[in-house]
């Protein structure tokens, strides 16, 4: 795209830049100049600069301009500067940090990939994190982000830490429970989780020492991401893969739904065996009560048939569950020093009580041991069946 097709998409879709700043005298004024070669759509939150920033600032009377009284995180600073971008009638907000480390002149890449699009999208600059000179805690940091994101989303970034991106601002959530470096990955997780598509763009990026200027604090942060991850990832699994299951369900015709999320006719052999396999471990488990919520969760996210280990979890329907029990009981005997004469005696969750880690450990042996027999006998009698789907 050229130049002046660049400033006129940035101008019909209703773009601006926002910048977030905290102490970067450095460089704030090569990342001010370089996106002003596109547009005057800028806002500039100083998150409370205690270095000539605001004087730097001055210099600006063109653009908007936040002053913050005092740091409160970039968190903080990108909510502000969203608020203030929506209020001004922006659909949309391209942040680019003001270290030095993205380069303005990449802004026409994030402008051409929406006009592709042509639909509200989150887009994130890709960096090349394995070029010469970029740290290699920040190169760890950004694989343990992506897993981390794929978890929670089902979607593959090669980048999820980079603060050079695209938001739409219409389609974000409103309220926000992070302040600091950690609400850049809440912020995506949560509008992914909104169905709205999350894709990288290639962006360069420089490291350079002398000038770059990092906030961020390696433990303090880190744990305050990893806090982030772990509700994440509870919230994933107790609600969001169950949200979907049951979307995905309306959203079908009962015909359709038996086709594709039963039948699976494009799923193998060898993924209805494990689906099947999955559903009799987690039924013949100890987790009473959670069995539906696990099974469907982890098929989910192994990409498994949902429906064929749901059934296949219901081994322990309240007729089987005194047989389980006591299979369990019988089997975790000998490895505890146990009673192994169980059926002399009355069956009940007292029994299980009394005897907790002896039946802890005979449900371990029993549903390993049931799960691999029932995915074997499905593999090898779908194999009989249908011989060229596996």
């Amino acid at each position: 795209m050229t130049l002046t097709e660049v400033q006129k998409a940035i101008s019909e879709k209703n773009i601006c830049v926002l910048v977030p700043t905290y102490n970067n005298e450095k460089t704030l004024r090569r990342v001010i100049g370089g996106v002003l070669e596109y547009t005057r759509n800028i806002i500039i939150v100083n998150d409370g600069s205690t270095d000539s920033t605001p004087f730097i600032l001055q210099d600006y009377p063109e653009i908007r301009i936040i002053h913050l009284p005092e740091n409160k995180g970039k968190g903080n600073a990108l909510k502000t500067g969203f608020r203030e971008a929506e209020k001004m009638g922006y659909s949309y907000a391209i942040t680019i940090d003001s270290d030095g480390q993205h380069y303005p002149d990449d802004i026409p890449v994030f402008v051409e990939a929406l006009l592709k699009e042509n639909q509200d999208i989150l887009l994130i600059g890709n960096r090349n994190m394995a070029q010469d000179g970029i740290p290699k805690k920040s190169s760890f940091g950004n694989r343990f982000s992506n897993f981390w994101f794929w978890f929670e989303t089902g979607i593959k970034l090669e980048d999820t830490q980079s603060g050079f991106r695209l938001y739409p601002l219409h389609k974000i959530p409103r309220k926000y429970f992070t302040p600091k470096f950690e609400f850049e990955i809440e912020i995506i997780v949560r509008t992914a989780w909104r169905h709205v598509p999350v894709k990288n763009v290639p962006i360069k990026v420089l490291y350079d020492p002398a000038e770059r200027v990092s906030h961020f604090r390696p433990f303090k942060d880190f744990t305050r991401i990893s806090i982030l991850n772990t509700i994440l990832v509870f919230i994933t699994l107790v609600y969001i893969i169950p949200r979907n299951f049951i979307h995905n369900f309306k959203k079908k015709s009962f015909k359709r739904f038996i086709k594709e999320d039963v039948l699976e006719s494009d799923g193998s052999n060898r993924t209805k065996a494990f689906s099947v396999a999955l559903g009799v471990l987690i039924g013949f488990s100890p987790f009473w009560g959670f069995h539906t919520l696990l099974t469907i969760s982890l098929a989910v996210l192994f990409k498994l048939n949902k429906v064929l280990a749901f059934v296949a979890s219901n081994v322990s329907i309240p007729p089987f569950i005194p047989f389980i029990i006591a299979a369990s009981l019988f089997l975790g005997a000998p490895f505890v020093g146990g009673n192994s004469n169980i059926f002399s005696q009355e069956l009940n969750f007292d029994l299980v009580k009394n005897n907790l880690l002896q039946y802890l450990v005979g449900s371990a042996i029993l549903s390993v041991s049931m799960s691999v027999i029932s995915g074997t006998a499905v593999f090898l009698f779908l194999n009989k069946v249908d011989p060229e789907n596996t």
